[in-house]
């Protein structure tokens, strides 16, 4: 597929999902590294896959009446895109967050096809969400709306047919809230959502899972050119769960983190994040649900900056470090933000976010030959402990904590390999995105031609 052609299948892609800005960036981005595949397998090309996996197998899009403390009836809209189930159940988390719509939405379901392509388990893409807004809501505002979204959203979802999970503004409470409901409607206790209570059938790593999986996908990087965290300055972008954990591991690997931030801006601590600040942050954001400034009260030392949006450049990305681990948003890097990061010699981006990186920041890694995980890559752990607990409810068992970390590390070096395997086969060595991309579209488009035009 030439760039000529790349450019009329986009257009397609664009006629039919007009303003789904997100959705068009990660479809281009994986249309373009295909080229090569296409070329060498013209049966695909016969049996449509590529038009077929752009589109997803189904889109349900709902009401979500609640009422608040103070007695108003609220609508938010749910949603649920269950992308592809070729190789398995349909698995991606659910967000709830104002930004949240159906083009967000399919960007981050089609982003989960190949993710859980590259995880080695029998999971498919799929992901659901609200634009609800959880936060400066009382619990039982929260539980009010989950019940409500859960009430709908159950006839869609089974543990062989969709399995849920969380994702921003979607932790333990919510999905605590959310399984009750389906529960009691389904009369069925099953391994329906993922990120559950390790007392109802959660998995021990599951919170951490994302964040150490950012981070032991770095380290493989890093080995390639014969380095390691030990000693090295990272940056972390977020302060949320990926943030919190990619930062605990960093820690333990030896790594020095000095940044965090939330919506309202950063803080930078010179002196480093160490396990016992990084207690105070986990405090902080997940039981005061509080701003990452008041990290500045506790210790004065640090910096904390305001965010400008209206700046060309991201403020962070502007402090010197050898590692960058940007886990807040899609986007939050742009080409200028890419260009301060090579400048002050960054060497290694691993992506906990989805799609953090604009198209122009990841030219800049791939020409500048920084070591660059892509989100569907680097993020993968965070689906992968969320399979193997699908695992562990299906045989009604508990697997221990190094269990789980053990098997999470080996997923994200067989993912890495996979990368690393499958660019080098297609003429693009080192490049984690054609790799990535590859890599998961073989798996899933091999299954879907194998079952016929379904």
């Amino acid at each position: 597929m030439s760039n000529a052609a790349v450019d009329a299948f986009m257009a397609g892609v664009k006629a039919k999902n007009p303003e789904q800005k997100e959705f068009h960036q990660a479809v281009h981005e994986v249309v373009e590294s295909l080229m090569p595949v296409l070329d060498k397998h013209p049966e695909y090309r016969k049996a449509k896959v590529l038009e077929r996996i752009v589109e997803p197998e189904r889109v349900i899009i709902f009401r979500v009446p609640w009422v608040d403390d103070a007695g108003e009836v609220q609508v938010n809209r749910g949603m649920r895109v269950e992308f592809n189930s070729a190789i398995g159940p349909y698995k991606g988390g659910l967000r709830f967050h104002p930004s949240v719509n159906l083009g967000i939405i399919k960007f981050l379901g089609f982003e989960q096809v190949f993710k859980n392509g590259l995880t080695t388990l029998p999971i498919g893409g799929g992901k659901g969400g609200s634009d609800f807004d959880p936060k400066g809501k009382s619990d039982l505002e929260v539980m009010r709306f989950c019940q409500s979204f859960m009430s709908e959203l159950f006839r869609h979802i089974g543990a062989d047919v969709d399995v849920p999970a969380g994702d921003i503004g979607v932790g333990g409470r919510e999905i605590g809230f959310m399984f009750g409901q389906y529960k009691k409607l389904t009369r069925k206790f099953e391994g329906v959502l993922t990120g559950k209570g390790l007392q109802w059938g959660g998995s021990l790593i599951r919170p951490e899972a994302t964040g150490y999986g950012q981070v032991y996908f770095a380290d493989e990087m890093l080995k390639t050119r014969g380095e390691s965290f030990k000693g090295k300055t990272v940056v972390v972008s977020g302060s949320g769960n990926v943030a919190q954990y990619a930062s605990e591991k960093v820690i333990a690997l030896g790594g020095k983190v000095i940044t965090l931030s939330d919506s309202s801006g950063y803080i930078v601590d010179e002196e480093g994040i160490d396990a016992k600040k990084l207690a105070f942050v986990m405090d902080l954001k997940n039981n005061k649900r509080g701003r990452i400034k008041e990290y500045v009260n506790k210790y004065p030392s640090a910096g904390y900056h305001t965010s400008d949006a209206s700046a060309d450049h991201n403020a962070l990305w502007s402090v010197k470090c050898d590692v960058a681990l940007p886990a807040a948003t899609q986007n939050e890097i742009n080409a200028n933000d890419a260009n301060n990061l090579v400048k002050n010699g960054c060497v290694c981006v691993s992506e906990g976010a989805n799609m953090p990186s604009t198209p122009e920041a990841v030219n800049v890694f791939i020409e500048s030959k920084t070591l660059y995980g892509p989100g569907k890559a680097a993020n993968a752990g965070g689906v992968a402990v969320s399979g193997l607990e699908m695992s562990q409810n299906s045989m009604r068992l508990a697997w221990s904590r190094e269990e789980v970390d053990q098997k999470l590390h080996g997923i994200m070096q067989s993912i890495h390999k996979a990368c690393i395997e499958t660019a080098e086969a297609y003429g693009t060595p080192g490049n984690y995105v054609n790799g990535a991309n590859i890599a998961g579209f073989l798996k899933v488009a091999d299954s879907m031609m194998a079952q016929g035009v379904v």
